[in-house]
């Protein structure tokens, strides 16, 4: 494990003062859908789609864009960002992403891999000697040894044995910063033995913590310096600048009769480095920032001459690495056809699933209604940006806007052989 000296520790734990964003991002030039393979009438379709839901009142406001081989087909944004305040939606409108940050803090994660720093069956206590000797829950309140101890790939895959999320609301692991977090749940038992189960908790915020302890820099630092600047992502941070707070979204809930309403009381914007850095959810960005990250994946690990993975890293991350058994249970039923890698959920049987994806698509999506995939197969980007409370959770009011647009998006591809 990297040593930290007590003055860079101090920085560490301190709120670090820097400008959010790199150089402006490059404005996004729109193609012929037809140039990439897709309908016009297809993506006239799609857009009718998303429209429709607001029209409706289902949703407040919508951003979608689609790309082919590096190509945008379509950006579109419809309806408002504040429904109480009716100011429309912008392509440039920033969002809270929640869980679309984990992909990026996996990135992070997997450029120090590629340093050498940490390799994927190191056991978790050589870079965190804190959760060394951690015990296991057993039946009727035992607790039990780890049959093996946890893994550092293990801890990539929601399977290192931690419980769900709500398993630690009353420990409040946020309520200080990354370190105080690991204090508390090294004093806490795991939930399941690592690998034997796929449990949607703290784990990315554990690699958060990680990518501090071996880089040296907090968190957002880091991720200025390493992915945000370099593939010009100037909107995306845990943070947004006070001159662009008007461009947020609001985030937006139901009425009784189930018509979209501006939230009240309305979220915080934060506008200062917080103290947790949330690697699990706490960034805000854009459509077109995310759009360049999951471009840059796309291409292998390099978009616009800046690399921040190498191929057989970007390989790596997408590749199921779930035992046999186990599955991915986000919202109840095991996902079929679903796999799990290095902080995405992967495509890997198509026929199971029932999903219109292509073989090894890798997604995630965040908590407010965000969501993205990324299609190696059919060289497809997709990234689609809602703002509603429980947004991403089945039953609570928001339309399926990810199953949606994936129908629309693969019907609209009639030429998938084109360059």
């Amino acid at each position: 494990m990297t040593n930290i000296t007590t003055s860079r520790r101090r920085m560490l734990l301190g709120v670090a003062a820097f400008a959010v964003g790199g150089p402006a991002s490059a404005a996004i030039r729109v193609v012929p859908p037809q140039s990439a393979g897709f309908t016009p009438a297809g993506v006239a379709a799609l857009n009718s789609e998303m429209h429709a839901l607001v029209d409706q009142q289902k949703l407040a406001g919508v951003v979608t864009l689609m790309a082919r081989k590096g190509r945008v087909v379509n950006f579109d944004a419809y309806g408002m960002a504040d429904a109480g305040a009716k100011t429309p939606v912008r392509t440039d409108t920033i969002f809270r992403i929640a869980s679309m940050t984990k992909p990026i803090t996996g990135v992070a994660m997997m450029q120090l891999y590629e340093q050498g720093k940490w390799k994927l069956d190191d056991p978790v206590h050589k870079h965190i000697p804190e959760f060394a000797g951690l015990k296991v829950k057993g039946p009727n309140g035992t607790l039990v040894d780890q049959v093996r101890p946890m893994t550092m790939a293990q801890l990539m895959s929601h399977t290192a044995g931690f419980g769900v999320s709500a398993t630690y609301e009353a420990t409040r692991l946020s309520e200080t910063d990354l370190q105080g977090m690991i204090d508390k749940l090294a004093k806490l038992p795991l939930e399941s033995q690592p690998g034997a189960d796929w449990a949607y908790g703290p784990v990315v915020n554990i690699q958060g913590y990680v990518v501090e302890k071996l880089s040296g820099k907090r968190l957002d630092r880091y991720m200025q310096d390493h992915i945000f600047t370099p593939l010009k992502m100037p909107d995306t941070q845990f943070w947004v600048d006070p001159s662009k707070v008007s461009r947020v979204a609001a985030v937006h809930s139901y009425d009784a009769a189930g018509k979209i309403v501006r939230m009240e009381p309305q979220a915080r914007v934060q506008t200062q480095p917080p103290r947790f850095l949330a690697g699990s959810g706490g960034l805000y960005s854009t459509a077109e920032d995310y759009f360049r990250f999951s471009q840059a994946l796309l291409n292998d690990g390099q978009l616009d001459g800046a690399r921040i993975l190498k191929p057989q890293t970007v390989k790596l991350m997408r590749g199921d690495v779930l035992q046999p058994g186990v599955g991915v249970d986000l919202y109840g039923p095991v996902q079929k056809g679903v796999g799990f890698g290095m902080d995405f959920a992967v495509h890997r049987r198509p026929q199971e699933s029932g999903l219109p994806h292509g073989l090894d698509t890798y997604w995630w999506g965040g908590a407010f209604g965000t969501w993205f995939w990324i299609d190696p197969t059919n060289d497809v980007v997709f990234v689609g940006m809602i703002q509603n409370v429980n947004g991403s959770t089945p039953g609570r009011g928001t339309p399926p806007v990810r199953e949606i647009s994936a129908k629309q998006a693969y019907a609209a591809l009639a030429d998938r052989a084109r360059a």
